[in-house]
């Protein structure tokens, strides 16, 4: 038999898959087919893999996308492994599977890692959304912003003052969180600062990192206040290596600036009845101590607080009022 074996032609040999075939031979050049279907479904754990995978595979982008994936991808592995350990009793099944589901689960747990890391805390989390998210500040680098005011939020109590004019140094930058303080000069008041303004931003604008001086006016809380403070010379070092942050400070500065010169404007129009230009020199001087016979003025009894910007300023310029024409006069009578 074995000779008449080896005597039939090559051709007629029937063709078998060797056991050296490459997976692109058995798939194209010499495809097997099924012989028979099975005609049993698989069992419940397949059935429900499969759905679970419709479903994972329906997530969205960012890292609650992710994680709503490979939540769904674990669960899914999991019904696999269940399905080959005891319906199809293949142990490459199970291995392949179980593998899968501890590499899902390692991605779950350095997803719920960097989704906790980048997270702060409570007070700090309402000030990144009501002053940078809207300017779309990345969180990384708002984290390095606190970390430079340590993360702490500071207490002030109510008719605790913040700063005494001519005495107490610029040495900081604070902001407000919560509380309403009154700025005033020779007892005389100015204006209102509101939460998630600048305490001193004038201040800080006025000197150079290499000068030092004082406080121009007082700041007394008028009601419990809590602030964030940033030291003088850790904020400059933060501002000197970091680019983005010293334009943000400057964005940020330059607005607070600017509301509290309208409120100045505000309080001279209500005061004298005339609107004054804020850009003309010396305004500042006006609001100097009150004169003999401004001394009966009262102050307003509750200001009324502005809402807080939700998307980036812009500043408009008002050109000057024209100055009016002086009054034609009347010819002379010519003279004899």
């Amino acid at each position: 038999q074995e000779s008449v074996s080896l005597a039939t032609p090559v051709a007629d040999r029937p063709r078998k898959m060797s056991a050296n075939s490459t997976l692109l031979d058995r798939i194209i050049f010499h495809p097997t087919l099924c012989d028979q279907w099975k005609l049993l479904s698989e069992g419940a754990p397949y059935q429900l893999a499969g759905c679970i995978f419709l479903l994972g595979f329906m997530g969205g982008s960012g890292t609650f996308g992710a994680i709503y994936i490979f939540g769904f991808l674990a669960t899914g592995f999991i019904c696999l492994a269940l399905w080959g350990w005891l319906d199809a009793c293949g142990v490459d099944i199970f291995t392949w599977n179980v593998l899968l589901v501890l590499i899902c689960v390692l991605q779950l747990a350095h997803l719920v890692y960097q989704l906790r890391k980048d997270t702060v805390s409570e007070g700090f989390e309402q000030l990144y959304k009501q002053v940078c998210q809207p300017l779309q500040v990345p969180l990384q680098v708002y984290k390095e912003i606190v970390k430079c005011c340590e993360e702490k939020v500071l207490p002030l109590a109510r008719d605790q003052t913040y700063a005494v004019e001519g005495k107490t140094a610029i040495d900081r930058l604070s902001l407000l969180l919560s509380g309403r303080i009154r700025v005033s000069q020779d007892g005389q008041f100015l204006h209102y600062i509101f939460p998630y303004q600048f305490l001193d931003s004038p201040e800080w604008e006025s000197l150079r990192p290499s000068e030092e001086g004082t406080f121009q006016v007082t700041l007394t809380a008028e009601t419990d206040c809590s602030f964030i403070t940033w030291p003088r010379r850790q904020l400059y070092l933060l501002l000197a290596k970091e680019r983005y942050i010293a334009r943000l400070f400057s964005v940020l500065l330059g607005y607070d600036i600017s509301e509290k010169l309208y409120a100045l404007n505000e309080k001279l129009f209500a005061k004298f009845g005339l609107r004054f230009d804020i850009r003309l020199p010396s305004l500042y001087h006006v609001l100097g101590p009150a004169s003999p016979d401004a001394e009966g003025e009262q102050e307003p009894a509750e200001p009324v607080e502005p809402p807080v910007p939700l998307r980036p300023p812009t500043f408009v310029q008002t050109a000057p009022p024209a100055s009016r024409a002086p009054p034609p006069t009347a010819p002379r009578a010519p003279v004899r």
